[in-house]
């Protein structure tokens, strides 16, 4: 139960000796048991508006911090910059230096926006990265060993997709093919050995820009086709502009590869005729007409 100040005989004269006894550096405390006030409440009347001595206040640990991060501000940090100087937490920086300008801008919106992608990305790249090894495995994995006809079929698409074809301006019944991807080579010249293409038939050569490690692609295209780089014909070379951004550069890059047949109408013509006939074979029932 709350005491009332009546218990007391005089309030106004147990003030006075309350302060007086303040006034001399006594403590709450002391006070307290001095005159044998007991009641909080009557004990904060009896001290009102008179502050403690300096000797009863207790140093605040953050107050170096506090004053640090205020330095800090003022010279332009942000909170993030200031959190990782003092390690303290953002909510203490705030609440300590709010009342200071804000610094300007260090970084345009769309930097902002960038880095605040670049931090989302930090967590969820690894994880899409191993839900793409495992999708990528699981797609492996269901392939096995192709079958005669299915790399003959996976050959034809290739090379109607890839290799060079006659136009109807331009008569021209070659087999060449040419690409940038060595496993994409190594198909090729597999079908090519499925169709009982000998290899003395095939010509190599490699298509690269001068400015790139021209004998150092020439041999990775050698070991993809398993053979010397003496029986490459002359490279090619792409006249390197200056002022074109080029994104083909670096170690990796290594040019394209040109794999062409010799005595090659027949082939070609063989191809030409087994592509339409995977078109109509692919076709709904009831609409298979032959190709023009």
């Amino acid at each position: 139960m709350t005491e009332s100040p009546g218990r007391y005989a005089d309030f106004e004269t147990l003030r006075e000796q309350a302060l007086t006894l303040r006034r001399e550096g006594l403590s709450r405390r002391q006070i307290r048991d001095r005159l044998h006030v007991h009641n909080n409440d009557i004990l904060n009347r009896l001290l009102e508006g008179e502050p403690p001595p300096e000797w009863t206040k207790r140093p605040n640990a953050k107050d170096d911090l506090r004053a640090r991060a205020r330095e800090l501000r003022a010279a332009g940090m942000t909170y993030d910059q200031i959190q990782v100087e003092l390690g303290c937490s953002k909510s203490s920086i705030s609440l300590w230096v709010r009342d200071l300008p804000k610094p300007p801008a260090q970084r345009t919106p769309a930097e902002q926006a960038k880095l605040a992608s670049d931090k989302r990305w930090e967590h969820e790249r690894p994880l899409r990265e191993a839900e793409r090894r495992r999708t990528t495995q699981e797609a492996f994995e269901e392939i096995g060993t192709l079958t005669d006809r299915e790399l003959f079929l996976l050959g034809v698409g290739l090379y109607w997709s890839e290799g060079a074809k006659s136009k109807p301006y331009r008569r021209q019944e070659s087999v060449t093919f040419i690409n940038s991807d060595a496993d994409m080579i190594r198909v090729y010249l597999a079908w090519l050995a499925l169709l009982d293409v000998k290899p003395d038939r095939l010509r190599y050569r490699v298509m690269i820009h001068e400015s790139a490690d021209v004998e150092g692609a020439e041999g990775y295209w050698a070991a993809v086709a398993g053979i010397d780089t003496s029986a490459l014909s002359r490279t090619t070379l792409k006249r390197h502009n200056p002022k074109t951004v080029r994104k083909n550069v670096g170690d990796a890059y290594r040019g394209c590869f040109v794999v062409r047949v010799l005595g090659c109408a027949e082939l070609y013509r063989r191809i030409e005729g087994w592509w339409c006939g995977i078109v109509v074979g692919s076709a709904p029932d009831g609409d298979r007409s032959p190709a023009p």
